[in-house]
């Protein structure tokens, strides 16, 4: 835990502006304010989008709004989805994972994610996500980047090592963002958080040795920043994963529901310019 701090706090401090102390309360005073994309209530500016089901149709209240915070149920696959395109934000996220668990990922890891710079048609991708670049919530690898496609396929560049993965005869190379490694350009896949654990597994309630996400139902700080091409993701105050060069710098942000029950009381947009 004290790596994974210690690397975080130098990446966090890459990512700040580069100016004097007095320089930067004036930069930070003069930004926008910051939208609050979930006002406390109901789920107003954004829409919901379920396989099967399609838009704004929710039979089985998989979204629901109770004193000031969403249930995401996972009963069903899907999202919510800001009716609006963003680009050259800070994205603030507070979420923690509940018990509740759906067939057929009952018995796996908790899993949800927040899709950023969606574009194209709902349900693009496997009739049910948008063409996007994935900040992954699961448990274990919040942090990780995945590239999901649609119509085009997005790409991203990310400064990356390969190490061993999993166990016996599902052992692979994956690739870890580490900060100064030789930038890799990633057409397809999933670009792993700095820490995770390459003995993860599949299971309900994994954690990794060096997890900087909190325990179950405990509440989690997670960041994402998308300047220009570049995207930083923050969790709990670390920086997790760098991608640069992206192909995609616009669009809408959807939140996943994938088999497992999360709830956000947070989702805050602060514009960068």
């Amino acid at each position: 835990m004290r790596r994974c701090c210690a690397i975080g706090v130098a990446l966090l401090l890459a990512v700040l502006p580069a100016l004097p102390a007095g320089e930067r309360t004036a930069a930070a005073d003069s930004r926008k304010e910051v939208v609050h994309l979930f006002n406390g209530k109901n789920l107003d500016g954004f829409y919901t989008w379920l396989k099967g089901h399609g838009k704004n149709k929710d039979p089985d209240a998989v979204f629901t709004v109770k004193d000031g915070v969403i249930r995401v149920s996972g009963q069903t696959w899907g999202g919510f989805i800001t009716e609006k395109e963003y680009e050259n934000y800070h994205l603030i996220v507070e979420f923690k994972w509940g018990e509740k668990t759906w067939a057929p990922r009952e018995k796996a890891t908790r899993d949800s994610g927040i899709l950023l710079h969606c574009v194209g048609e709902d349900g693009a991708a496997g009739g049910t996500w948008m063409e996007s670049v994935e900040c992954q919530m699961i448990e274990g690898g919040t942090g990780d980047f995945i590239l999901v496609g649609g119509k085009k396929q997005p790409t991203l560049t990310v400064e990356a090592e390969d190490r061993p993965t999993g166990a016996g005869d599902k052992k692979s190379d994956q690739p870890y963002f580490k900060p100064g490694a030789a930038p890799r350009h990633f057409r397809s896949g999933r670009i792993n958080w700095f820490g995770r654990d390459p003995a993860w597994r599949d299971v309900k309630g994994f954690r990794g040795k060096d997890d900087v996400e909190k325990p179950v139902g405990q509440w989690n700080r997670l960041e994402c920043v998308c300047d220009g091409d570049k995207i930083t993701i923050l969790l709990n105050g670390t920086v997790v994963n760098v991608g640069t060069k992206c192909s995609h710098t616009k669009g809408k942000v959807l939140f996943q529901s994938e088999g497992a029950e999360v709830f956000f009381r947070t989702i805050d947009l602060e514009p960068l310019r």
